[in-house]
């Protein structure tokens, strides 16, 4: 078998919501593959600037694709 030319692999969970998001987002930008457009937004936003530094104690699941929970759970 030949070898991979990306040998790592990568998983992740996403919700139904997260996950046609990332597809609407490959196919308006014509992606040949679903790792394909991860990557390519892996690589852009690894590049932002202005992104968020992740404090002490916070957990995976409060970070998601379409917003924070802080954002979808906002306090009255």
């Amino acid at each position: 078998m030949a070898e991979l030319e990306r040998p790592q692999r990568l998983q992740i969970m996403l919700t139904e919501d997260e996950l046609a998001a990332v597809e609407n987002w490959r196919f308006d930008k014509r992606m040949p593959s679903r790792s394909a457009a991860v990557r390519e937004l892996l690589r852009r936003g690894l590049a932002a600037e202005g992104f968020l530094t992740a404090e002490t104690g916070v957990k995976s699941q409060d970070f998601g694709v379409l917003s924070p929970i802080a954002e979808e759970n906002p306090k009255t």
